[in-house]
């Protein structure tokens, strides 16, 4: 890469390129059309911002000729000055390949010259876009844009900002699924020690305003120790497990600002310093103890050492200080599985605020003109990735529509933890819970034509949302009510369910078909109402008080699942035999009755953490149970779902086994079967649905995970076997970084064991291709160049 911009080019001058190099690139329509739309989009950045853009304009020289312009996305880049992102705009000149040919064979891309290139960089703590332009021949020109498209000075601190940013934005998203663009080049952010420092100093000196970056999903309010800032730092040295730099980072930090005690504490348990960090969590407690993110690092560590009902206590304290996090309730939902207290996981399950889920921070491209997105040649002689079977993606109906791949944020974790706890008790284990502390629709259905029946004297009292029994009105002499003050609780009627799916969710063996509602009496008829919007909230309330029903806080109607479960549920109301012989039934869950309070604060009114004991009551009574919010019984309904299609794949599976039949799927349904054995907790099974689905198609969502198992089983071969090719598919999408990567962080686990001596030799008795040799050389170049742990023996 060169240093300057030449000044001496002539656009005239033809340039010799080197045989062998790309550049990846997408052609515009209209010359400046990505710039346009970048521009119009910069308001919409919420968060990191998209990926860097470089803006290419190239001309033959020749007059009468059209200029065409091209981009392409690019991370990595030092964007710490003017000179560095000049410097790889220039050295796109000699970045492109001899045989490009774009329009025909006779006109090559190697006769066009780049006369004029621009790098736009955002700015995620100012929220503005840095821009760099170069003309060949001319100089220099960088330059800020905000959010209307005004031009503003670039100062030193706009820089510092741009830099950090970026350097961010090449951490986090070095593997996302989520950040990934046609045309998006990849490089090492960190290549050098020098280049490590200057990330900790900008890190150091922006920490404070790391908030303005955002943070996980999972996390409502940015703040000091809980954003992408302090999110990158941990990522960068947690991967390689250099926990000793991020100390040191922490260790000034701390003197400054007290609650970055937990980041510190979490750092030197990693670098095996318990001792001390135990000693900090405990001086932090004592001044801040109201600090949730101190309390989660002192609950994981007793959860690694086995106290998890020590652990227990400080989950609990970390819901009090933090009610409107979900983090805190998520803690807490595990502590309560690994304890075995099943009935208080789902309660907390229950009570965990949920957050809407924002998108990447990605803008919209007019669609180009071509697309040139070229192979290296060893890659392609190397046969590893075999596109064109990449490419197949037939796969059965049921399976492509599973609603779990589609969850994110928050709803995904809360999935996970429900998937757990069916792992660990058992699907007809879950639905007795279930019955037991929520409002079933059965249940409120029989109550409320009960108590229809009977003409309402005196106060009757309800459950409400935070488990205290309420006065639901005051009997007047005519047999009404007046209305509480809680009757204008939100609340919403839905179609019962059909006859055949009607079965309480608790009861087990219920046979499918049969209509097991409790029919309401002809004086007193239950209407069906249609769900709708929020705005037509007060005319079902109308109509259901024509109908007597009392509308306060536990009276709420059944929600019904989610359109994409119900869906899917509708169509299999039948009970699924294991095998070709009648076996165990797997039963739909019916809605419980939801809960549709509205929230307070980005939160949801609770019960207090660790009240695991109901009111108890003679007989059935509303007081002893709960409401369930609406997304949690969307959620009971995508699991079903997911163990629907996991019990119909292993019935076939042992019905051909026992038949002596090979078992044959296309090699996308075998992924999709590996994915779903994952989330249910099925590792082997997953495993070897992964490898069949191998055998018939290149997949590197396939080998990624099969690679993190082979890690974990410190299964050297077959790790680096899944590694090399997740290297060449990585670098044919010009995924160039060896660092912070996923195949980086399970090669550095295993050479903690071996040692990167062991893997080196290993890979030189592999026999690769000169090509793919340097490029898995890449990851123990950078282990030895940072003193990663193994890189001495």
């Amino acid at each position: 890469m060169l240093n300057s911009v030449r000044p001496d080019f002539k656009p005239d001058a033809l340039i010799w390129i080197p045989s062998g190099t790309f550049q990846n690139s997408l052609r515009q329509v209209e010359i400046g059309e990505s710039l346009l739309s970048r521009t119009e989009t910069l308001a919409s950045f919420r968060e990191l911002g998209p990926p860097d853009l470089c803006h290419v304009i190239k001309s033959t020289g020749k007059s009468g000729q059209k200029d065409i312009g091209s981009y392409h996305y690019v991370s990595g880049v030092d964007a710490s000055s003017s000179a560095s992102l000049a410097a790889y705009l220039n050295s796109l000149t000699y970045a492109v390949e001899d045989s490009q040919a774009w329009f025909s064979k006779s006109i090559t891309w190697k006769r066009y010259l780049t006369v004029f290139g621009q790098n736009s960089c955002f700015n995620a703590f100012s929220r503005v876009d840095m821009r760099v332009d170069v003309k060949i021949p001319g100089g220099v020109q960088a330059y800020v844009v905000d959010v209307r498209g005004e031009r503003h000075d670039a100062t030193p601190e706009f820089w510092q900002e741009t830099y950090l940013s970026a350097m961010l934005r090449a951490i986090l998203y070095a593997d996302d699924v989520n950040y990934r663009l046609a045309g998006y080049r990849k490089l090492d952010p960190i290549t050098t020690p020098e280049g490590e420092i200057r990330f900790l100093q900008a890190a150091e000196a922006l920490f404070m305003k790391g908030w303005q970056l955002g943070s996980d999903p999972e996390i409502q309010v940015a703040s000091v120790v809980s954003n992408h800032l302090s999110s990158g730092v941990l990522k960068y040295f947690g991967d390689s497990f250099r926990y000793d730099q991020a100390v040191n980072l922490f260790e000034k930090l701390h003197a400054k600002e007290p609650d970055v005690a937990s980041l510190l504490a979490q750092a030197y348990i990693g670098m095996n310093e318990e001792v001390k960090g135990v000693q900090i969590i405990a001086s932090a407690l004592r001044e801040n103890p109201q600090a949730y993110t101190l309390l989660h690092v002192q609950c994981d560590f007793l959860r690694s050492k086995g106290k998890t009902d020590w652990a227990l206590q400080l989950a609990r304290q970390a819901v009090n200080c933090a009610p409107s996090e979900f983090a805190t309730w998520a803690k807490l939902t595990e502590v309560y599985t690994e304890l075995g207290m099943y009935d208080s996981a789902l309660l907390t399950l229950n009570s965990c605020p949920m957050f809407t889920y924002n998108e990447r921070d990605l803008h919209r491209m007019p669609t180009p003109s071509k697309t040139h997105l070229p192979i290296k040649q060893f890659i392609a002689d190397s046969n590893i990735l075999d596109e064109e079977g990449a490419k197949d993606t037939d796969a059965d109906v049921a399976l492509l529509r599973l609603p779990a791949p589609g969850l994110r944020g928050t709803f995904a974790k809360a999935y996970a933890l429900l998937a757990r706890l069916v792992s660990q008790i058992g699907w007809d284990e879950l639905l007795k819970t279930r019955s037991a502390v929520f409002v079933m629709e059965e249940e409120y259905r029989a109550q409320k034509a009960a108590a229809s029946t009977q003409t309402p004297t005196k106060e009757s009292h309800v459950i409400m949302e935070d488990g205290s029994v309420r006065d639901s009105g005051v009997a007047l002499s005519n047999g009404k009510h007046r209305q509480s003050a809680d009757d204008d609780a939100s609340t919403k009627g839905i179609q019962s369910p059909r006859g055949g799916q009607a079965s309480a969710a608790g009861s087990v063996g219920s046979v499918p078909g049969t209509n097991n509602t409790l029919k309401p009496t002809a004086s007193t008829p239950i209407p069906v109402i249609r769900v709708s919007t929020e705005s037509d909230r007060e005319k079902e309330h109308d109509e259901l008080r024509k109908h007597g029903v009392d509308l306060n806080g536990a009276d709420t109607i059944s929600e019904h699942p989610s359109a994409e479960g119900s869906d899917a549920g509708d169509e299999h109301v039948q009970e699924i035999t294991i095998g070709s012989e009648a076996g165990r039934a797997l039963e739909k869950p019916v809605a419980a009755a939801a809960n549709e309070e509205p929230e307070d604060n980005g939160g949801r009114t609770s019960p207090r953490p660790g009240d695991n004991k109901l009111p108890s009551s003679d007989g059935f009574s509303f007081s002893n149970k709960r409401l369930c919010e609406r997304w949690l019984d969307n959620l009971f309904m995508v699991l079903y779902e997911d163990l629907r299609i996991w019990t119909i794949f292993r019935a076939e599976v042992a019905h051909y086994k026992t038949q002596h039949v090979a078992y044959r799927k296309t090699g996308t349904e075998w992924e999709i079967l590996g994915e779903l054995g994952l989330r249910l907790h099925h590792k082997e099974e997953a495993k070897e649905a992964f490898l069949r689905s191998l055998e018939q198609k290149f997949s590197a969502k396939a080998w990624m995970k099969l690679l993190e198992m082979f890690a974990e089983e410190n299964d050297l071969q077959r790790s680096l076997n899944a590694a090399i090719r997740l290297t060449a598919y990585q670098h044919r999408w010009y995924q160039e970084s060896s660092y912070p990567t996923a195949i980086a962080h399970h090669l550095y686990k295993l050479g903690r064991i071996h040692g990167h001596a062991k893997i080196s030799y290993t890979i030189l008795s592999m026999g690769l291709p000169e090509g793919l040799l340097n490029m898995m050389q890449g990851y123990l170049n950078y282990g030895k160049m940072f003193k990663v742990e193994g890189y001495d023996y």
